[in-house]
């Protein structure tokens, strides 16, 4: 994991923007975590450098398995304003597609993608984007457990 941090200026109410290639599995999963777990503590978004159609089915059966339906959610196509208004940017895989911009929290977060793998090798990933995603947390709201 990469952090770096261009003088950290977060909100009362942070922005976290998780971004992998497709927006289909890791940032979807992570987003989900990071809704559920920071409830209105946090805003959430997630986008792809190239995005697919629709949210891979074993990410959205693996996030199930916990409680949590990403089921509804879309791929979305990373834009210069995600990132502008996010106070932690988190990437996972998307190389130099992401524009970097001072103040911003970046951390790039090495994940395998679990686009084509089965369901077994998915929990895993997902299980370990779970654990980031609480850390990460706790960090940006440390008044406030994570759950």
């Amino acid at each position: 994991m990469t952090t770096r941090t261009e003088s950290t200026t977060m909100t009362a109410t942070p922005t976290i923007l998780f971004v992998c290639v497709h927006n289909a599995g890791r940032s979807q999963m992570a987003a989900g975590y990071a809704q559920a777990l920071g409830g209105d503590r946090v805003q959430v978004l997630s986008a792809g450098s190239a995005p697919k159609d629709q949210i891979n089915p074993i990410a959205i059966q693996a996030m199930a398995e916990d409680g949590i339906d990403i089921a509804s959610n879309q791929p979305k196509i990373l834009t210069t304003d995600a990132v502008r208004e996010s106070d932690a940017v988190i990437t996972m895989g998307c190389g130099d597609a992401c524009p970097i911009f001072p103040g911003k929290r970046y951390e790039d977060w090495d994940l395998t993608d679990p686009a084509g793998k089965a369901i077994d090798d998915v929990r895993p990933i997902r299980d370990e984007i779970k654990t980031r995603v609480q850390a990460l947390l706790a960090e940006l709201l440390p008044t406030e457990a994570s759950a």
